[in-house]
């Protein structure tokens, strides 16, 4: 009889273990807002306004799993639909020793409040099919908000914030804007209010600007994301047997990452077998898993909205074929590479470069690429050669969306004007990124047989420190003998 094989990795943290990583504290998201004010205030002040993400049917009755929009969820950790947040740059925090609230958001006067939410009022009737609702008054106190107001008294109260604004910011990047917006600017226009907004403009850099880099909570919960996404890949190698289907292995990962506390899988999971892995975002199928293929799993958590994101790549049969090891020592030697060019000062496309010079040096190596046409290393990255076994970039930014927002180039300098070209990112603590170089290798009559329908991506999840970068998802292995062992003990 065999025990289940993720018993020696649960050790290391059980289901009770990975709700802590969820109490992000109100403070946390006041000091955000108040960072983004001093940002509008920067940028000349006005008034942001930011939408909760709409309810998505999937079919007759029957919705999607909702999940809140990530600007949103940064700015007050709010997770509920039918909810605005309006932030008034000129408004004022609230003062803490002021008179209790009254009833369902009748709360003491406040002079043009800082942060103010509209939501959905407390109704038992809804809340018997919907479950329970926070209401203005919890939501106020539970998040930190300086005021907050059932979305029944939303048009009245916006518009006397609008009539006293001259700019209105809106994040144009963001799923869901206020759709009401321009309904809201037309009444006062038509009201001749004498200080009605006369601009609308991007709140999205802004935000941007402030998510790419993270504070302790967020780092805390891509940790627990990192872990729970890590045990996923454990148990799905070390369940992984010859004749099983892809979607099999795929159901391993979402048992992990439920049974630890994850809300969600980040993204749709990547498990492909054999040439399949050769297809970048292929979905998990039904393909068989045959003896002498690899297999790739591109598969992280969420946590509180925060992604974990892994990529491994294991033989079906346990044991690494001469060609497929040599393949991976060779990925396995770019990540090396592009971990020890992330670090604080560095740029966001060292990383990229440094792993593109070993791939390619692997190729030439092993003879993916000729070196009789394609000549030397240099050469080869200078006419991108490389490309045909290795597309992708080797890293993206990671946080609230798998991709998350943020520049890659450095802002541009006061010299260089809005239009001149920028240098890649200059790295500092605190950002965190993937690194995930790869090769796949599609049959064709030019590449040695022994390498045909080979596919290999190796990603970690990377943090920024003061003197390097540490990465959050190496309770998974990654060498080839570590991997090979830790299968042979599920057997």
């Amino acid at each position: 009889m065999t025990s289940d094989p993720t018993l020696a990795a649960d050790a290391a943290l059980s289901a009770s273990d990975a709700h802590v990583y969820a109490a992000v504290p109100p403070a946390r998201y006041a000091a955000r807002r108040a960072a983004l004010v001093d940002a509008m205030r920067a940028a000349g002040g006005g008034v942001a306004i930011i939408a909760a993400a709409p309810v998505v049917m999937r079919n007759r009755d029957s919705d999607y799993p909702y999940r809140q929009d990530s600007y949103f969820h940064y700015l007050c950790g709010f997770d509920e639909p039918d909810t605005l947040l309006l932030i008034d740059s000129d408004g004022t925090l609230r003062a803490p020793d002021r008179a209790a609230p009254g009833a369902d958001g009748e709360q003491a006067a406040l002079a043009r409040p800082r942060a103010t939410l509209f939501c959905r009022a407390r109704d038992p009737q809804h809340e018997i099919w919907e479950g329970l609702r926070f209401g203005p008054d919890g939501a106020r106190e539970a998040f930190g908000l300086d005021a907050a107001w059932p979305n029944e008294a939303r048009d009245s109260r916006v518009l006397d914030v609008l009539a006293q604004a001259r700019t209105v910011w809106l994040p144009f990047a963001a799923k869901a804007t206020a759709s009401c917006v321009n309904d809201w600017l037309a009444r006062l226009r038509a009201r001749r209010e004498p200080v009605a907004p006369e601009t609308v403009r991007d709140l999205t850099p802004l935000l941007d600007a402030l998510r790419v880099v993270k504070d302790d909570d967020e780092i805390a919960l891509m940790r627990g994301a990192g872990r729970i996404s890590a045990l996923g890949h454990r148990r799905a190698m070390q369940a992984c047997r010859v004749g099983m289907r892809e979607y099999e292995l795929e159901a391993e990962l979402l048992h992990t990452f439920r049974r630890h506390g994850a809300q969600a899988p980040a993204y749709t999971s990547i498990v492909a077998t054999g040439a399949n892995a050769c297809i970048l975002h292929y979905p998990a199928g039904n393909a068989i898993l045959r003896d002498g293929d690899l297999v790739l799993i591109d598969a992280g958590c969420e946590i509180d909205g925060y992604a974990g994101d892994i990529s491994r790549t294991f033989p079906a049969n346990g044991r690494f074929s001469g060609p497929q090891r040599a393949l991976y020592e060779i990925v396995l030697a770019a990540q090396r590479a592009a971990i020890a060019a992330t670090r604080p000062g560095a740029r966001f496309d060292d990383a990229h470069q440094a792993a593109v010079r070993v791939l390619a040096q692997g190729m030439l190596d092993t003879g993916l690429l000729d070196a009789d046409r394609h000549g030397t290393l240099d050469d080869v990255i200078a006419a991108r050669a490389y490309a045909r076994f290795y597309m992708h970039r080797t890293g993206h930014w990671l946080g609230l969306d798998v991709h998350d927002c943020g520049d890659y180039r450095d802002p541009p300098r006061p010299e260089e004007g809005t239009t001149g070209p920028r240098a890649s990112r200059t790295l500092q603590p605190g950002m965190v990124l993937t690194i995930e170089p790869g090769l796949y290798v599609r049959a064709a009559d030019d590449v040695p047989a022994a390498f045909h329908d080979i596919g290999i991506r190796i990603e970690d999840d990377a943090l920024v420190t003061a003197d390097g970068c540490a990465l959050l998802t190496r309770d998974v292995p990654v060498a080839c003998d570590e991997i090979e062992a830790l299968m042979r003990d599920g057997q």
